[in-house]
């Protein structure tokens, strides 16, 4: 991917077909429950693995029963199709 920044209406569009992620100024967000910090843990691990495959690191923040991801394209200052990617991949881990 060439690392594209997408503009505010390209970002909307590819929002709505996929679940749960928010733009929030120049990043997108989302958070996950769980049952404990296990599984919690587990789901960031895959997390993790992923964005090493895609070479494309997000910002995780997680404890007991949660866990957020907020990613950008830091060098091209927004969501670029890199993000989205991510987030799709990411979606795709959480229904595992």
């Amino acid at each position: 991917m060439e690392r594209k920044l997408l503009s505010d209406d390209d970002v909307a569009d590819r929002l709505m077909q996929m679940g749960g992620w928010q733009k929030e100024g120049n990043m997108l967000k989302r958070r996950w429950e769980f049952g404990n910090f296990a599984e919690a843990l587990a789901f960031v691990d895959r997390v993790g693995a992923e964005a090493e495959r895609l070479d494309h690191h997000p910002d995780i923040t997680f404890g007991w029963g949660y866990a957020e991801i907020a990613t950008t394209t830091h060098d091209r200052g927004g969501v670029t199709d890199m993000d989205i990617a991510l987030a799709e991949a990411v979606n795709a881990i959480s229904v595992i």
